[in-house]
């Protein structure tokens, strides 16, 4: 059939789209193809390596008859390990170690893994981002391959009932050898699907800590249908029923009354920080969007400045500038006036950590933006137990705090001015 003016029918771009897009898949194919056997040559290189260095590290160590106590005896089976770049099939090199209660296990791919932690994580986020238990295999077929297996419905239950068990193990686990220098504590709301209509807002009451050595961890989570004094006394008196022997020095929280209200009761010594983002959103609700900025600059001028004479020196000009027109905005900020520059009585090189509950809030995020695009998360218990588990996988990669050696400081009760050991700002 004759082309007029030699331009391409519909039919052809038709054609051409379609063979493109299939160059393009088998290209791709062909791409994760080598990418998952290459990652597995270096995984079985390196599992081989480890062998080969734990036999040689007691090469010297032999039975009455010369014989070397420690030597390869052949391969376990072949096994397949799901990963995000698809399943890797892997064969671990067996040991005898005729030692007396000795067992070599391996770092890289310790006994009975059958999926790397990343998937274990992936699970969890799925579910709170609304992935039902029967569309998971399709889900994360889609993700790690058409032969990832041991990712049935069946196996997501079983999971799932695996991180009932850890987090009841977790939360009752001993605190007598723990010493927390902070805490941040802050409440994440969610719709429960499976609960009735009265019970089905929940909420998870979090607190973190950072211990002696500057590393910040997860210090509990209970779940509650409000931020009650009574639930957060709940969650305070079981830190101390767990042998947690002394409150933080500093407690950093929004504006809700029954964590403060419960504190107070549970740890009296402990003082009070005021989170200044939550402050400084609620503050910014009770003006114009017109005057926001402007006034988001002044309440910053408090929290940044280097001396706390400085911050309320900023302070009073905010109240001063906005009180005739906005004083339920000038209300909310002088109701915690004295909680809100409590950082400034702690090392400088700490503010950035306590000024807010950004460290919870930084976790939670992505949390919080799940739920928000589904309609709930199931039952309560598998709501708190996701969030267990997404949050125990974040803490692996929680940094020190800055200037953590300053921490034995403020435990022994030195005391700071404007950041400073009180002796050095003299």
């Amino acid at each position: 059939m004759a082309r007029g003016g030699g331009k391409d029918t519909p039919v052809e771009n038709n054609d051409r789209d379609y063979w493109e897009k299939q160059v393009k898949e088998e290209a791709k194919s062909v791409l994760e193809l080598i990418i998952r056997e290459g990652a597995c040559r270096m995984l079985q290189a390196a599992i081989e390596n480890e062998v080969s260095e734990y036999i040689d590290r007691f090469k010297n160590e032999k039975d009455s008859r010369n014989r070397r106590l420690v030597v390869r005896n052949g391969s376990l089976p072949e096994r397949e390990i799901v990963t995000g770049i698809g399943p890797l099939k892997l064969k671990q090199p067996r040991i005898h170690d005729k030692r007396e209660d000795q067992l070599f296990t391996s770092n890289i791919l310790p006994r009975y893994m059958r999926r790397i932690p990343s998937v274990d994580a992936l699970i969890p986020a799925l579910y709170l981002k609304g992935i039902s238990t029967g569309d998971f295999s399709k889900v994360l077929e889609s993700i790690l391959g058409k032969n990832a297996s041991g990712l049935s419905a069946t196996n997501i239950v079983r999971l799932k009932r695996l991180w009932e068990q850890d987090y009841k193990e977790w939360a009752g686990r001993d605190l007598s050898l723990k010493r927390y220098v902070y805490f941040w504590a802050d409440g994440i709301y969610f719709n429960v699907r499976l609960e009735d209509a009265e019970n089905k807002r929940q909420c998870i009451l979090i607190i973190m800590g950072t211990l002696e050595n500057g590393k910040k961890e997860l210090v509990s989570i209970l779940d509650g249908y409000r931020e009650s004094k009574q639930a957060w006394q709940e969650m305070l008196g079981d830190l101390k029923h767990r042998g947690l022997k002394e409150g933080p020095k500093l407690a950093i929280g929004d504006g809700a009354l029954g964590f403060w209200a419960a504190l107070r009761e549970e740890f009296p010594e402990t003082v009070e920080q005021r989170c200044w983002v939550h402050k400084t959103a609620n503050i910014l609700d009770k003006m114009p969007k017109s005057v926001q900025p402007r006034a988001k600059g002044h309440i910053r001028d408090m929290y940044m400045a280097p001396t706390k004479e400085e911050a309320i020196k900023a302070y009073n000009h905010f109240i001063s500038q906005y009180r005739a027109k906005y004083e339920k905005a000038c209300d909310c900020l002088e109701k915690d006036q004295d909680r809100l520059f409590a950082f400034y009585d702690f090392p400088a090189e700490h503010w950035r950590h306590i000024r807010s509950t950004n460290p919870v809030e930084s976790t939670f995020a992505t949390v919080r933006l799940r739920t928000n695009r589904t309609k709930g998360c199931g039952s309560r218990l598998a709501t708190l137990t996701m969030v267990f588990k997404l949050a125990m996988e974040a803490e692996k990669t929680w940094q020190r705090i800055r200037g953590h050696q300053l921490i034995g400081k403020v435990i022994e009760g030195i005391r700071f001015v404007d950041g400073i050991i009180m002796k050095e700002a003299a």
